[in-house]
């Protein structure tokens, strides 16, 4: 221990190294501020839709190859947005709703246990939560703006 730490009085020499530390982590802080704050300024731009069907899983059976292909694609679309937590796991639902009616009730289960668990908006994946943005983009409602570019880009795509 540093000879002027010794001691339960406090001395002017550590009361100015306390002070000197302080002063750089609250620079540190500010810099992180900034640099968070900036990210967030800047606004990101929407990505064309794309769907890659069912991803990593069958878009069919094996003699009705695309049976559940637009259960796949109209959930791909809800993630491509993204949006609230509550909205992806209403997305989630409509996926496993969908594939249940054209009737493959175990097939829907394992597709909505896959998406629960694959579709995290956390991981950098092609067909996480919000993929259509930038990554990060977490959870959370989308703004007018954003709301405008999903609009914009579903009327170009028509």
């Amino acid at each position: 221990m540093p000879a002027h730490w010794r001691g339960d009085t406090p001395t002017f020499q550590n009361l100015k190294l306390v002070e000197k530390q302080m002063s750089k982590l609250r620079n540190c802080f500010l810099v992180i501020c900034a640099s968070v704050l900036m990210s967030y300024s800047n606004a990101d731009e929407l990505k064309p839709f794309i769907s890659d069907g069912c991803s990593d899983f069958p878009d069919g059976t094996l003699t009705q190859k695309d049976l559940w292909l637009e259960c796949c694609t109209a959930h791909d679309f809800t993630y491509w947005k993204g949006g609230s937590r509550h909205q992806r796991i209403d997305a989630d639902n409509d996926l496993h709703e969908c594939v249940s009616r054209v009737g493959e009730e175990v097939i829907a289960l394992i597709m909505l246990a896959g998406v629960r668990v694959g579709g995290t908006p956390f991981f950098p994946t092609k067909y996480r939560w919000g993929y259509g943005w930038s990554y990060p983009k977490f959870y959370g409602e989308l703004s007018e703006a954003e709301i405008e570019q999903v609009e914009n880009v579903t009327r170009s795509s028509e």
